[in-house]
């Protein structure tokens, strides 16, 4: 990439949301785009809780692709209601919507986020993800059909975020409805946030990926330390639950479920930073947290 194809009065630059309810693949989507693991991702439905822009730089623009949580019509607790705040809080401040839904369902949640989508004035594009699940081609285009005059969209498309086909017809829809403007990130940058919120979210994968049929909407993740010396990056980390009993399922008997977490969470973040990883674990008790807009906020989840 040269320096005269960024500056060139034909470029564009812009903001993506990919909006949706949990668990459709929005973030599977946001990685399969970027090429690179960015955003945390488990068949678990909410696991991304905050906003996360993964930054594509190409010879034609510049795309900010914001991946979201997903939005659900029920939120009781703090944590979701503040998830529910930032998603719907992208709709305002981007170029475009792609609002993903699943290609063999429609659920009420989806005609939810529809409802809020109509209202934010901003194009959207319906993006049904998820096709080669989906052995019935007929009773996808009916869904379609049903769905797609209920509101105007920018266009409608279908894809598989996890095998990757149509993406890259997405990505040219996307470039094509961007404005002409410079970049405003580095070429070389691919996400906004820092590297301690990414060694976060991939530690809380790994114990998502563990722990899934126990509690992973009970726990968080807070980095107290990240330092670099003599090539070696040293990362602390606490866990933050909200029982006891949750300490005790985290930690294992002997500690075998912490050790399992850290070394499978030291490889995915030596991958990710290119260098030696020296990881420490803690867990701690923060009673009923994510039922507190307090706590929620110091533990990083700030609108």
């Amino acid at each position: 990439m040269t320096e005269k194809n960024l500056h060139s009065e034909d470029y564009r630059f812009g903001y993506v949301a990919i909006v949706g309810r949990p668990n459709v693949g929005k973030s599977t989507l946001l990685n399969r785009i970027l090429g690179q693991k960015v955003s945390i991702v488990t068949a678990k439905p909410q696991t991304t809780r905050q906003r996360l822009a993964g930054i594509k730089t190409t010879d034609q623009g510049q795309v900010v692709y914001v991946d979201t949580p997903g939005i659900h019509h029920t939120a009781k607790r703090a944590l979701n209601r503040y998830m529910n705040r930032v998603a719907q809080a992208s709709f305002r401040d981007v170029d475009l919507v792609m609002f993903l839904v699943e290609a063999d369902k429609w659920t009420r949640q989806d005609d939810f986020v529809a409802r809020a989508l109509k209202a934010a004035n901003v194009p959207v594009m319906l993006v049904f993800n998820k096709i080669d699940e989906v052995a019935e081609k007929e009773s996808l285009l009916l869904l379609v059909e049903q769905h797609a005059g209920e509101q105007e969209y920018d266009s409608i498309l279908m894809i598989s975020a996890k095998k990757g086909d149509g993406v890259d017809e997405l990505e040219r829809r996307v470039m094509q409805r961007l404005p002409f403007s410079r970049p405003f990130y580095d070429e070389d940058q691919f996400t906004d946030r820092s590297e301690r919120f990414l060694a976060a979210e991939m530690v809380r994968e790994q114990l998502t990926l563990r722990l899934h049929q126990e509690l992973p909407y009970a726990l968080t993740v807070q980095i107290e330390e990240f330092k670099r010396e003599k090539k070696l990056l040293t990362i602390g980390a606490i866990i933050w639950v909200e029982r006891d009993s949750q300490k005790q399922i985290t930690i294992g008997k002997r500690g075998i479920v912490l050790k399992q977490v850290g070394s499978k969470a030291r490889m995915v973040l030596e991958e990710l930073f290119g260098e030696k990883v020296y990881l420490r674990l803690w867990v701690k008790v923060s009673r009923d947290w994510s039922d507190s807009d307090k706590l929620i906020e110091r533990f990083g989840y700030t609108d």
